[in-house]
């Protein structure tokens, strides 16, 4: 299947199956979903969340969460502005609401290469078991993660998660050269550790 032909698929899947939240329509967004919190949740069990220091996310509303608790766990956290727009701000406080509004209000600009980002976490539409995602066919996700590793702020050791529904896990996603796969998976119920995570990190499967 095409990448388009994937995500129509999962929108619609969503929309029948009663997953799918605020904001609407889902189609054409990275789509809010029921259990994102608890998918978010799961981030918190890793050892390497609790040693990482900065956090770079994705602003889309599915990951509100994991959002919340990088800035309750008092972390650094790092957020695109919309189609970058105003490039990236920097968060640091457990009173900002993760909204885009609170965050654009209360972030400061922030450039790449001013921080090793531990955690790069993306928004899909779509994810494989091997680990290739889909976002919405902006290619923003993509190209956050080129700037900060053209910057030296993302290497190898980077951890890159994406929180999706279970429904969103599909066997197989087609990839361009310039697409980021991702090590970790988390949904609702499961965290995968993808094909393509390290194989230190792939050990830990559970």
């Amino acid at each position: 299947m095409r990448k388009d032909e994937i995500r129509d698929r999962i929108w619609r899947a969503m929309m029948e199956r009663g997953v799918a939240l605020p904001p609407f329509p889902i189609y054409g967004r990275i789509p809010n979903f029921k259990g994102a919190r608890e998918a978010a949740m799961r981030l918190r069990e890793l050892d390497e969340y609790r040693k990482a220091g900065v956090v770079l996310c994705n602003p889309d509303s599915p990951q509100a969460h994991v959002r919340e608790i990088a800035l309750k766990d008092g972390k650094i956290l790092i957020v695109a502005t919309p189609r970058l727009s105003k490039g990236f701000i920097e968060l640091r406080g457990s009173n900002i609401s993760p909204t885009i509004r609170g965050m654009m209000e209360k972030g400061r600009p922030v450039k790449p290469g001013d921080h090793k980002i531990d955690i790069f976490v993306a928004g899909s539409v779509a994810v494989s078991m091997e680990g290739y995602r889909l976002g919405k066919g902006t290619g923003y996700s993509d190209l956050e993660f080129k700037i900060w590793r053209e910057a030296g702020s993302i290497n190898d050791e980077t951890l890159k998660v994406t929180t999706v529904h279970d429904i969103q896990v599909v066997e197989f996603v087609p990839r361009d050269e310039w697409d980021v796969p991702v090590d970790l998976i988390l949904t609702p119920t499961r965290t995968i550790w993808t094909a393509l995570s390290r194989s230190s990190r792939a050990d830990k499967k559970p």
